[in-house]
């Protein structure tokens, strides 16, 4: 598990027992001869808390200029792509999808995370686009780190 999957849990599972809200964030484990299609899943009855979320996590300040499906999904042995995968198991289950995003910047600036929309992950799969240039996702759903906590909550808006 990831430094930043494992922030993110946290981090939602901390807000939502500030906020009183009923619900849960717990990684998927990976396993060598199983599939798994997302890396957090958040259980709740109320479906803005019902999520699907794929991370990934890159370093601009080593020149990386953009998050690419070619270069940062898997493609299985059966040649489907990572993206088609999810894709499906979101539409199955019904969860609001998200891929988050890392941005880690170097040594002594701030890491942030951005949470982009997965529609929008689907219709660039789609329609043949390479990935995400760094400097538009810097601009979709910043989450900020507060006392080493993602502010997941602002995602959601107001209750």
């Amino acid at each position: 598990m990831s430094n930043f999957e494992r922030e993110l849990v946290r981090s939602f599972n901390e807000s939502f027992s500030e906020h009183g809200i009923d619900a849960v964030a717990y990684r998927m484990k990976q396993h060598r001869f199983s599939q798994q299609m997302l890396d957090i899943l958040v259980d709740s009855q109320d479906r803005r808390f019902y999520l699907g979320i794929e991370c990934k996590s890159i370093s601009p300040s080593k020149g990386l200029s953009a998050l690419y499906f070619s270069q940062h999904f898997t493609v299985d042995k059966k040649g489907e792509h990572q993206v088609e995968k999810m894709h499906g198991f979101i539409k199955q289950s019904g969860r609001q999808g998200f891929l988050a995003v890392e941005l880690r910047m170097g040594s002594g600036k701030s890491k942030a995370a951005h949470f982009v929309p997965w529609h929008e992950v689907w219709r660039r799969y789609n329609a043949g686009q390479p990935g995400f240039p760094i400097q538009e996702l810097k601009l979709i759903n910043p989450i900020t780190r507060i006392d080493g906590r993602y502010a997941v909550e602002t995602l959601f808006g107001p209750r």
